[in-house]
Formats: structure tokens, sequence, C-alpha cells
């Protein structure tokens, strides 16, 4: 069983596979953390809460109550009664104070995993996953606050979140609701996280934690380019191998914020949730707010321990497309192809010489539908532009399945522009403060989504054109962030709610859109990867990794990724050089072998690259359809990093039998004087045969993950290789 209570010492022990969380229940009634780590056989522990070492404890001397309440590592602090360190939960009563105090209640186990209303949440059957309930409650505010954890004890995580229900009889305003919280001593740990840009999404940063707050977050209406919701604390000199990692990740797509705190007591504290900025919810008698999930996961065996059970886990239970392991169709996309400059003849021209080369799909991207000639104008209008498509769009679509290819189409269902039929005829749907002019971005305006008839014009737009065609993949976008947060629809006294209800609003489109059209393969994009997050794979199975497709580039922006989530989620073309991005020339070979790591496809125009590179992209296309399934379903590891200061970059990814494992080796940069490189391999058979595809080479798994595989046929700048190795 994954959940045992202790009756006598008021202890909850959640175990996995490899790891234990302890929760206790002191003589007051306040919930604490007691431990987690490397799993335990048997009760104990409860000491760690330090009960004993406390003549401050409420119930002995309540004079120093604050002190107590200052230290107690609580499993959800609260503000406004005495602890200092950040909250996770602010309550403003009606008479305008701020201040809440939770209590234990009472507790349930269940087998199975609930679903989280209007929210994306992992699932599991019973026998895959126990949920722990544990009620607490505020006696004065008449607040009943649900603490849940559900264990996945086969992938070694443990995901939270939060019921807050107003069980009393005055109106409340919640200012803040963090979904989890981790209170440790501190192991000198050191932070790690994602951040990044526009066109340089997800770069792993690591640093010392100092005494303060330290935390990531995006207050831009989105998880964002810039942050990532994620943060693991590590141990010292933790490497992909060894050292201990504590990781959250945050199952949702706005506002963010998590924070590492090293306080005064030498003592971490973790917290993850939706961002306070801008954020107040009405909670009347009767009503309840349910927060976000936090994706949990300890790993006593480094980095590599703690990807492979997040990619596992979101594989098994988050992803619920039918494309999660079924065979996606090599497309091409005209964007940078074409840009805006395009008609049915040129896509045509496209798809004809795409699939003389075994590209699958075709996928039109912006400038299809209004006037849309340049990036100022028509979205919103969703009707198709017959002076570039002069036979219209179902006939265009026909035409590309006649050759025995599926078509795509792009969308931007959430934005307006100023110059737009739409906007004349219902300005007040754009987000906007009333008397302020609002800010452009991409020369347009959001939405507002939270609103029911705007969501259902966006979503019927989308709905009609993909009931017009047999059209099997949508490509959703979004290119600018929130700003001027302000609803026509909301009262005053709710404009704090904009944000996370215009979240929801997004949940619900999609989830129409995947309910409608159950085998529609869904692309989720935001200026490239600014929401490429756990809710957004909710919905769809991949979710494009960043607009630079530049290979080089590429490296960091996908071993950032790859560091949480499964390759299969990584939109990745092969694009045109120089690149339109960076303006580097990389090898055709390279610029495949990169994309392989993910979804894979184009992003050029094939009917003007050389006859030497179109002459590549068969073979490329039929290395995808041998390693799709291993790309899919394998382990991956990191071999070498190029931002670890190394002149090359390496990943595997082996099968779950230890079958067969690809190894993928980019030379960055040549150099002078330098033998063969060895790369240790890992995820094999030690005792078992292993022959290198294309050679007469027969290695053992005991050599090949002790002494290693040399490199020796990879030299000169953005250079790369694949290696294959199968089990005799």
């Amino acid at each position: 069983m994954g959940i045992l209570y202790d009756e006598v010492r008021k202890m909850f022990k959640l175990d996995t596979a490899h790891t234990t969380y302890l929760i206790g229940v002191s003589e007051e009634g306040y919930v604490g953390h007691i431990y987690y780590g490397k799993r335990l056989q048997q009760f104990g522990g409860r000491y760690l809460m330090r009960m004993e070492e406390m003549p401050f404890t409420p119930s002995v001397n309540l004079r120093d109550k604050n002190s107590f309440m200052d230290f107690f590592p609580t499993e959800y602090p609260t503000s406004g009664v005495g602890d200092y360190r950040e909250s996770c939960l602010n309550v403003r009563n009606s008479v305008g104070s701020i201040g809440s105090e939770l209590f234990y209640e009472s507790y349930s186990i269940e087998e199975g995993k609930p679903a989280l209303p209007g929210l994306p949440a992992s699932f599991g059957r019973e026998g895959e996953v126990q949920t722990l309930r544990i009620v607490c409650k505020d006696p004065v505010l008449g607040l009943h606050v649900t603490l849940l954890y559900s264990v996945f004890e086969r992938e070694d995580v443990i995901v939270r979140s939060v019921n807050i229900e107003n069980a009393g009889e005055e109106k409340l305003r919640l200012e803040k609701v963090y979904s989890a919280c981790l209170d440790m001593e501190n192991r000198d740990f050191e932070m790690v996280n994602l951040c990044g840009s526009w066109a340089r999404e997800r770069h792993i940063q690591r640093a010392e934690l100092r005494y303060g707050k330290q935390l990531v977050s995006s207050a831009r209406g989105e998880s964002s380019h810039q942050e990532h919701p994620f943060l693991a604390l590590v141990t010292p000199n933790t490497t992909q191998e060894t050292g201990e990692v504590y990781a959250m990740h945050f199952v949702y797509s706005g506002n963010f914020i998590v924070q590492a705190e090293l306080t005064q007591f030498d003592y971490v504290r973790m917290v993850m949730g939706i961002h306070g900025e801008d954020f107040c919810w009405r909670l009347a008698p009767g009503e309840s707010f349910q927060a976000p999930e936090v994706v949990m996961t300890y790993s006593e065996s480094g980095f590599g321990k703690m990807t492979r059970s997040l990619h596992d886990f979101y594989r098994e239970h988050l992803i619920r497309s039918p494309y999660k392991y079924k065979k996606r169709p090599v497309l091409i996309n005209n964007w940078e192809a074409t840009y805006f400059d395009f008609d049915t003849e040129k896509l045509l021209d496209i798809a004809r010489e795409a699939k003389k080369n075994g590209i699958e799909m075709l996928v039109m991207d912006d400038g299809w539908f209004g006037k849309r000639n340049c990036d100022d104008n028509s979205l919103g209008d969703w009707t198709v532009n017959e002076e570039k498509l002069t036979t219209g769009l179902s006939d265009l679509v026909n035409q590309v399945r006649s050759l025995g290819m599926e078509f795509g189409i792009w969308f931007e269902p959430e934005m307006i522009s100023r110059d737009s039929d739409l906007f004349r005829a219902h300005p007040d749907w754009a987000i906007q403060i009333r008397g302020r002019e609002p800010g452009q971005s991409r020369a347009q305006y959001v939405l507002d989504i939270s609103r029911k008839e705007v969501r259902d014009y966006a979503y019927e737009c989308v709905a009609k054109i993909l009931r017009s065609a047999p059209i099997t993949y949508v490509k959703w976008d979004m290119n600018r962030q929130l700003s001027d947060i302000g609803s026509a629809c909301l009262p005053s006294d709710a404009q704090g709610e904009l944000f996370h209800r215009y979240v929801l609003g997004l949940y619900e489109m999609q989830e129409r859109l995947v309910t409608d059209f159950p085998e529609l393969l869904l692309e989720n994009c935001s200026g490239g990867g600014a929401r490429f997050d756990p809710g957004m794979l909710y919905y769809s199975p991949q979710i494009w990794c960043s607009d630079d497709t530049d290979a080089i580039e590429r490296l960091r922006i996908q071993e950032g990724t790859a560091l949480i989530y499964p390759l299969s989620t990584m939109g990745a073309h092969v694009s045109d050089c120089p690149n339109h991005i960076v303006g580097r020339q990389t090898p055709f070979e390279t610029r495949g072998n990169v994309a392989l790591a993910g979804t894979f496809g184009y992003e050029l125009d094939i009917t003007k690259i050389s006859e030497e590179e179109r002459a590549q992209i068969p073979g490329q296309v039929e290395q995808y359809h041998k390693y799709r399934e291993l790309i899919q379903t394998g382990d991956y590891y990191r071999i070498a990093s190029w931002t670890d200061k190394k002149p090359y970059d390496c990943w595997e990814v082996a099968a779950k039998d230890a079958s067969q494992a690809l190894v993928t080796f980019v030379q960055v940069l040549g150099q002078p004087n330098v033998h063969s490189k060895s790369i240790v391999l890992r995820g094999l058979d030690e005792a078992g045969k292993y022959r290198l595809i294309g050679t007469e080479e027969v290695y053992t798994g005991e050599e090949l993950m002790k002494c290693g595989f040399l490199i020796r046929d990879v030299k000169g700048d953005f250079q790369s290789k694949l290696y294959r190795f199968v089990r005799e």
C-alpha cells in the first residue's frame, strides 16, 4: 500500500517504490512535515518535528506561540498568525483582516486519483495510485482546507493540490493560494531552474542557495519564455547519476511562483503555486476554490533518475492524446518557407515535392485568413482569404490529400487585431483597463476568454474550419503575453480573478476541442515555447519547443526541456540555412539528428533547397520511422553537455528492456590535437552483447557502461552522428 496512517503516533506514511514522505499531527492539531527522502521500511522520525525541544510549543507555553510558528515545519503555512516565512494561503475576512490558522480535522485514503474540475490533472487507475485527503479547519473563519496527496508508486511521484472551501457565514477573499510547501533542513542546497527568453527558452541555471528568498515566477499570464514553473534543490556536486534532488513542477499554464527560502534557522521552505500578484478570488459561503497540481519527485541518484521519473509520469499519467505512443506524421510547415507570401499553387508545389521525399503532412501556417498579408491585422476574422486560396480551403485540403498527404492548419484563437472586423464590432472583447489605451504586442490584443460569449465565438471559429475539411492537425499559437489586465464583464471587486479565469477559459476551449475532435493531433505553441508546461500537455501531446530552429541553439533548449519532459513532447524541425534566427550554417545531417530528438518535421521551402540537401530527406524520414517508437517510449540519458564546458553534446535513448540504444553525438566545436572520446552508455544489460549497427563491432553491455565507447569519426564544427546498439 502506498499510504499508511499510524493512529497512535498520528503519522501518515506515503511510500513510492524508492521514496517515503512523512506527515505528522501535533498535539495542538498542526499538520507538520517530517521527512521526504529515501524509502523507509518502518514508521519513524516523528522527532524531526522537534516538538520536545521547543519550550515555547503552544500547548506548553502559549506566551511564545509566535516563536513556535516561525520554526515549525508545517505542511501548509498560512499568513497572519506568527509564521513570518513565505505563506501558502492568505485570506482576508469581511472586515479586512488577513489571517488564518489551520487545525487537523480528519483524513481519508482512497484508491485512484480524483479529477480536478476545470483544471488539467494527472490520472491513474486503482492499483497505480492512492490519494490521501487531509482536511484542516480554521474554526474562526469557518474555512475548510483539504490537502490532497496522490502517490504514484511506480514513478516515484507525489502529486499535491489544495481545495479551499468557505464553510462559514462571511464572505472571504483569497489573496494567495499556493499548491504545495516543503520544509526541510538545509543540506547546502543548490537551486536549479530553467530560464531564458524568446528563441532561447529553458536554459539550465544552477546556483548556490543563499539566505533569504530566491524565486522563479511569471506574471505575464502564461508560464513564459523567461521562466519555467519548475525548481529543483540539489545537494552539492549532484550529477546525472549521484546526489539528491528535490523537484517541483507546476501543472498550470498561467502566472506562477516557485520559491526557495533559506531561513534564520538554516531551514529551507520550498513553495509553488499561482502567483499572488494581481490575484484575488472572492469566496462566498458555500463556495470552494481548487488550486492546480504540483508534481513532486525525489531522487537519490542524481538528475537522471529525476528525469526518467518525470518522463514516465507524464507519459503514463498526464498525456491523454491517442498520439501519445502512436506514429505522428512527418510534417512540413510553410512558415519559414513563405511567411505570409503564399497562395494555393505555392502550397501545392511544396506538398508535391514533400510527398516525393517521404513527408506525410503539409501544415499551412499564419496568413490564410482575413486580409492577413502581414502581422498587423485580421486576428479574430477566421474566414478564408480566397485571394490566396483561390479555390477555397476545402479544395486545397482535398488536393493535398489526393497526393497521399494529411493536412494541418495554424490558429491563434486567443488573439484579436485592432484592424479586424471582430474588434470593430466588439472592442470590449479585448482585455483592457477602462479609460486607458491598451498596449499592443505584435500589433494585437488578447481576447477576454474569461467571458463565455468570447470563448464560444473563438472556439466556434476553429471548429467551423475543422468541420469544413478533413484537417487532422492544429497548431494552436499565442504570440503575446497579457497586460492591461481588465475585463468589461467582471465586477470591480472581481478584477483580480481575471488572470486565473483566463487560464480556466483556455482549458475549457481546448477540452472542447479534443472532445469534439478526438482524433485531432493538437500542438500547442506560444511564440515558440512560452507556454511549454505540464498543463498544456494534458490537452496536446506535443508543444512547439522554440521558434529558434538552429540546430546548435536547440542543443541547449532541448537539453533543458528534456531535463523534465519526454522527447516526444518537443516540437522539433529541420529548417533552412543560414538559420532565420541566428544566421548560422550547419550541416543538413546535424539539423536532422538534432530534430530527431523531438517530434521531427521540416520548416523550409523544399522546392528551393539544394539537391544535395533534398536528397538527404528520404533517409532522415526513414530514420524517424526506424527510431520513432524508441524515442517515444525509451529512457533518456544525458551523457555529455555542451553547456557544461564541453566542446560536444551527447545523449542516449535506451529501450526499457535494454534491447537497444540510440546515441546522438554532436561535435559543436572542432578541436586540434585531440584523440577519440570515450562515451559511457547507460541503461543496458551488462551481460548482453551489443552490435553497433552498420559495423561488425560487438561489445558487452558491461564494456559500454563501464569502459565506454570510442567516438573516432566525428570531427569539425557542428558535425554529428547517430550510433545504434542492438542486443544480439
